[in-house]
């Protein structure tokens, strides 16, 4: 996909945060002199391509949570009957495929670590897998910011 030019500055601009109001779109057009629609429809052309997964924070687990990485060691044959059950959980993100013998990665989340372990528990028991529970120890940096600017 070639990137048009309001794509490229609404990337650029607001891919470390969006305005935090009740109109972020609205602020968002304003800034980049363009209409709201405008700014919702570049946005969706975006997520249609396969460009953009998802518009949301990211936070950082400590203070909004718990969260923890978790693996599944899935037979080929069962692989997409159980990402797509493990995807139905509102508290997973990022469920992909890896090559290893753990396939399926997923973080969970939620409010404390006690509803993490509920959850851990319950997959096991829906999926007959035991999760390998991987929980973060220290963040050293978060940022999936890329620059644009020498984009052609």
């Amino acid at each position: 996909m070639n990137i048009d030019p309001l794509s490229s500055r609404l990337i650029e601009r607001y891919q470390h945060g969006m305005p935090l109001c009740a109109e972020p779109y609205r602020v968002m057009a304003d800034t980049l002199g363009c209409e709201e629609a405008e700014v919702l429809a570049c946005l969706e052309r975006l997520r249609a391509a396969g460009s953009l997964s998802r518009i949301g924070p990211v936070f950082d687990h400590s203070r909004a949570g718990a969260s923890t990485l978790v693996a599944l060691a899935v037979p080929e044959a069962r692989l997409e009957q159980v990402a797509e059950r493990i995807s139905r959980y509102p508290e997973v993100n990022h469920n992909y495929l890896r090559e290893h013998a753990y396939n399926l990665w997923f973080v969970l989340t939620g409010p404390d670590r006690a509803h993490l372990d509920r959850l851990l528990d319950e997959i096991e028991a829906d999926t007959g897998l035991p999760p390998l529970d991987l929980p973060m120890r220290n963040a050293y940096r978060i940022d999936l910011g890329f620059p644009l600017v020498d984009l052609p």
